[in-house]
């Protein structure tokens, strides 16, 4: 594990919220306090503050050989996830789906850089995802299979950590919601602590590092 401050663990929450002060920031605030009551480093990129191009037409994600030739601010966005130990996904729904700024996010981010050689692999992954009342499941299960896609460990916390606010007016009203979150917020700050004093027992990574960028290598072995 890989965090960048000492021996502290390193959470990274990706906020996909165009709202700010909204309810997935107050999530957010809340989960980095519960972080560094337990000693470990909790950082936020809001991706509202960050130049993010959808994908292009090019149409060669599939077999391109390097990352993605857009010019913006996704390889420094990917610097920070791969210097973290744990990685929160926290996003609000919008129009029964996955806000846009996230769905633009996770297509870029996997097909541009992270297929190349799954630096995700092995961190521990999160979801909040905040709504009104409806397709709060929908959006969480495609972040769960997007942790799984990047390798992750996905850091159950016996309910997901969805937060509901049928108010006008932003705010932390689902006990069981902030329940689920806090649960989920211990159990990866235990596991990336497991996964560390394991590392340093053993001297290599629990879990190998093998997996890389397996489209390609399909490419290469048709031809």
């Amino acid at each position: 594990m890989q965090g960048t401050h000492g021996t502290k663990p390193v959470i990274l929450a990706i906020s996909g919220s165009e709202r700010a002060g909204g309810n997935t920031d107050l999530a957010l605030e809340y989960a980095g306090e519960l972080v560094r009551e337990r000693g470990a480093v909790f950082r936020t990129v809001h991706l509202r503050d960050y130049r993010i191009s959808p994908c292009s037409p090019c149409g060669d994600c599939n077999s391109r050989p390097a990352p993605c030739a857009l010019s913006d601010d996704m390889p420094a966005i990917v610097e920070e996830m791969r210097r973290a130990d744990g990685i929160v996904y926290a996003v609000p729904v919008h129009g029964f789906g996955l806000a846009h700024l996230m769905q633009i996010f996770i297509e870029r981010a996997g097909v541009g850089y992270l297929r190349f050689d799954r630096p995700l692999a092995n961190k521990v992954g999160g979801i909040i995802v905040t709504c009104r009342r409806y397709s709060d499941a929908s959006v969480h299960n495609q972040l769960v299979d997007n942790l799984l896609l990047n390798r992750m460990i996905l850091a159950g916390s016996g309910f997901p950590a969805l937060l509901r606010n049928t108010s006008r007016e932003p705010g932390l009203n689902d006990t069981e919601g902030l329940d689920a979150l806090e649960r989920m917020i211990h159990r990866m700050l235990d596991m990336t602590l497991l996964l560390r004093a394991a590392q340093a027992t053993q001297g290599d990574p629990v879990l190998p590092l093998d997996d890389r960028n397996e489209r390609v290598a399909r490419v290469r072995s048709a031809t």
